[in-house]
């Protein structure tokens, strides 16, 4: 064999185990393995493709004539569509079981044939009529979403064992990431280049086709319960008393998300303001606006392999915590900046912070979620997000039209650490495991 041929040789082997999140998976059986890798690129290509759909999807509708009051109703029935979904879709996974049919149903095929529709209306409406059918698909594809995402939740804690799941979701984000920021680069590039809205329109086009390769990378997975649920339909019954009863059983769940509920509300506080503030209390220009949100990304995919690691020998619980006391610090710094520099500066430590924060808490969530019910588990910590992102949102809007702006931020810093006082106080430790097992937690 040449040297070139070796050299080959030892690049594929390199790329297949950072599919698998590094050495820790040699030893797994070959069936895990092959599900790490189609399930790695799933998530590359659904944040290729979620990445262009979140930045531009309402520049698009504006471009289209909507107003910003309609963007906002739009968001509003997008969140209200998680609030009302979530918890009919848990309870189709434990009726039904076929989890991975029901995420490729409802988020692989309906939910990115909304983008397809999306992309081709100016062809087909105009005026008013062209707004509202775009509003629509909007909510729609988040609907669709809402109604996949137990069904996924539940998959995913099957997937991916325990004992590796801070180096896996590790690799796996800092490629998702990767992919995520290049597309938004490329995309803008080519929508400042074309007439409005064709360039949205290409956008929005690669956007589904994407997301059609996504899907097929997870219909290669293998479900380890061979797609059907165990379940105890008599002893168990779905239904929200029986659910509430269940969660309340559980003070280390429930814990996890009344603290997180407040932690929500209090990002949400601040959240939709910055880059407002930089604009308006800052003078900061768009390209300004736009590199210091690239720095912060950049910040956290770099972080991501080490915090993997750390995840897996120390627990998720606790690199979460030094995240979460941390990153009050951070709206509280925004009281005292006056130069692009400081947010240059700020920024890396933001997207370093929040890039740990991220990874270990949706670990964390996997780890308190019984692999029995987690798609009911995963349906209500979601609603509990949701609901207080917009009260957040609602609350910050009352705050800065009172006080302003630095006093959003330090209210929001204020909650923030008040709720990682409380995860410190009441969501337990859990140890990380010490062997390899087969069956995920």
């Amino acid at each position: 064999m040449s040297h070139f041929s070796l050299l080959i040789v030892r690049a594929r082997r390199a790329a297949r185990r950072f599919t698998w999140g590094g050495e820790w998976a040699l030893p797994l059986p070959q069936a895990v393995k092959r599900n790490l890798t189609w399930f790695f690129f799933d998530g590359l290509f659904a944040a290729a493709s979620d990445n262009i759909i979140v930045t531009y999807l309402s520049l698009y509708l504006l471009a289209l004539g909507a107003t910003r009051a309609q963007i906002g109703l739009t968001s509003s029935f997008s969140s209200l569509s998680a609030a009302i979904l979530l918890l009919p879709a848990a309870f189709l996974v434990e009726r039904v079981g076929h989890r991975q049919e029901l995420t490729i149903l409802f988020g692989g095929i309906l939910g990115r044939f909304m983008v397809l529709l999306l992309a081709c209306l100016p062809l087909m409406l105009q005026g008013q009529a062209l707004i509202f059918a775009g509003m629509a698909l909007a909510v729609l594809r988040d609907a669709f979403g809402n109604l996949g995402y137990p069904a996924w939740m539940s998959l995913t804690g099957a997937v991916v064992p325990l004992e590796g799941r801070g180096r896996y979701f590790g690799a796996r984000n800092f490629a998702m990431g990767v992919a995520g920021i290049t597309l938004v680069y490329l995309m803008g590039e080519l929508i400042t280049r074309l007439p409005v809205p064709t360039g949205y329109q290409l956008a929005l086009g690669l956007a589904f086709f994407l997301g059609l390769i996504s899907t097929y990378c997870f219909w290669h997975l293998r479900d380890p319960e061979d797609g059907v649920r165990a379940r105890e339909p008599e002893a168990t019954p779905f239904s929200v008393v029986t659910m509430l009863k269940d969660i309340w059983s559980r003070p280390a769940f429930l814990a996890l998300s009344l603290v997180m509920g407040l932690w929500n509300l209090s990002l949400n506080i601040a959240g939709p303001f910055f880059s407002v503030y930089m604009v308006e209390g800052l003078h900061f220009s768009a390209i300004m606006v736009g590199a210091a949100t690239i720095v912060s990304n950049i910040a956290g995919l770099l972080v991501q392999p080490r915090v993997g690691a750390l995840s897996d020998r120390w627990g998720p619980r606790r690199v979460q915590l030094i995240s979460m006391l941390f990153i009050p610090a951070l709206p509280a710094a925004w009281i005292f900046i006056t130069r692009f520099w400081h947010v240059v500066a700020l920024n890396i430590f933001s997207g370093a912070l929040w890039g740990a924060f991220n990874l270990v808490s949706f670990n964390l969530l996997l780890t308190l979620t019984p692999s029995s019910r987690r798609a009911r588990y995963s349906a209500f910590y979601q609603m509990m997000v949701t609901l207080s992102l917009a009260g957040g949102a609602a609350l910050g809007s009352w705050i800065v039209t009172v006080w302003g702006y630095k006093a959003v931020f330090l209210c929001s810093a204020i909650g923030r650490f008040s709720a990682a006082l409380l995860f410190a106080r009441f969501v337990p430790a859990i140890l990380p495991p010490r062997r390899h097992v087969d069956q995920p937690a």
